[in-house]
């Protein structure tokens, strides 16, 4: 891996992901194998003015022991001083910056019980951190770069220097970094098509969406009212820029929590928790799933739709064109980052506040009113397929094509 490009990455996280502000903390966080990324970022982040950058690693072989070794009551038993020393810094403003180097087998063997049960307090203990970025008060975005295993996942024909190698050029290729180019003028022209295209949308006011392909998906979605298309960039409610995820070629919405009726077919596997949930289908009434399959880890897709009352409602709908970069590299990434926009996706779980007018700036209550989702999780899965239709449904009743053959037709 040649530095230069190193560098430009980092520069790319630091600047245009989280677009660290002068004299702001910036906390960065992620597995010991993306060291050399992360060391990057840290850079980059001072570059750009940090006061202070403070690092969190974690081992993901040292978690995976956790896991199999400890009792379920103390893999439950989150530490104050965990949540305390990143809410030290929610306190001052800070942006947060992931880094992910993602084993998709990292928890193959391990109890699912105890995978869910250690996620969920979790989730509980760090609510007032999720809230704080699900509704844009700082700025935070994830990056990725290759582990052994995630190499070898996408690549198993390849020996593991060539895996990296290649994973390396693809990750690079999806968030526009190229040897001779600007990618921060790459981002700044991206984030135009993907925001006009919101503004389209925005315009039609749609009551509802509906689904149709040829694997089984066949399904209807309410929208919330006053909802908000969104995509690309997105503003803090201090009114700094930042894009949350790198790569990204989705535009979403808030769905209305009982809006949701048919059947979901998925067209990618969906790595949860460590675990790689593929050939599965979810069947929704009322905006709940009701009944639901899976050809491997049906146990860990129960986990998820179970995790609590909100988990088994959607919070997220999401639009990605067939044939864009991600889904035209032929690729199945195992990793929501990527795979999510490669296709046309839905989350379970929590919904995005600023997915409804004035939701950044409401209460609880008033989202709830409003039609939004609560959950601890956000789970984002692709139904997306080179044959998928999407129709909208406008507030009159009349129809118009959105998705036609598994790409837009709107614009």
């Amino acid at each position: 891996m040649k530095q230069a490009m190193l560098q430009k990455y980092g520069d790319l996280a630091a600047k245009v992901g989280a677009n660290v502000q002068p004299d702001q903390a910036v906390i960065v966080q992620g597995p010991v194998e993306a060291a050399p990324l992360i060391r990057e970022v840290v850079r980059a982040a001072y570059d750009a003015g940090a006061k202070e950058v403070q690092v969190f690693y974690r081992d993901d072989v040292v978690s995976r022991e956790h896991l199999l070794r400890q009792d379920v009551e103390t893999l439950e038993t989150i530490p104050d001083w965990m949540v305390a020393s990143r809410m030290y810094y929610v306190e001052k403003g800070a942006c947060f910056i992931s880094v992910i180097a993602p084993d998709p087998d990292s928890l193959t063997g391990v109890d699912p019980e105890k995978i869910k049960r250690q996620s969920r307090a979790m989730q509980a203990k760090t609510k007032a951190l999720s809230d704080y970025l699900m509704a844009n008060h700082g700025q935070w975005t994830i990056v990725a770069m290759p582990s052994d295993a995630w190499a070898k996942k996408v690549f198993p024909q390849l020996k593991l220097e060539d895996a990296k190698t290649e994973l390396w050029n693809q990750i690079f290729k999806t968030v526009r970094i190229e040897a001779d180019n600007d990618p921060v003028q790459a981002w700044e022209d991206h984030n135009t098509r993907l925001q006009r295209r919101c503004a389209i949308l925005n315009a039609m006011n749609l009551k509802a969406l509906r689904y149709h392909n040829a694997i089984g998906t066949d399904f209807t979605i309410e929208l919330v009212d006053k909802h908000r298309w969104a995509g690309g960039s997105e503003h803090t409610t201090k009114g700094v820029v930042f894009n949350p995820n790198m790569p990204t070629e989705e535009v979403f919405t808030m769905p209305y929590k009982f809006g949701a009726n048919g059947k979901v077919v998925a067209t990618k596997p969906l790595n949860y928790n460590g675990k790689l949930i593929d050939g599965f289908w979810l069947q929704f009434e009322k905006g709940k799933v009701v009944d639901y399959g899976a050809k491997e880890e049906v146990e860990m897709l129960k986990m998820l739709v179970e995790m609590d009352e909100g988990s088994a409602y959607l919070g997220e709908v999401a639009l990605v064109p067939y044939h864009s970069p991600i889904s035209e590299s032929g690729l199945i990434f195992y990793n929501t980052l990527f795979d999510e926009n490669a296709s046309c996706h839905l989350a379970l779980g929590r919904a995005y506040p600023m997915n409804v007018q004035g939701g950044t700036s409401m209460t609880p209550e008033q989202l709830e009113q409003a039609g939004a989702n609560f959950s601890l999780t956000h789970v984002d899965f692709m139904i997306g397929s080179e044959d998928l239709s999407i129709t909208g449904i406008l507030p009159d009743g009349q129809e118009v094509a959105i998705f036609r053959q598994g790409d837009f037709v709107i614009e």
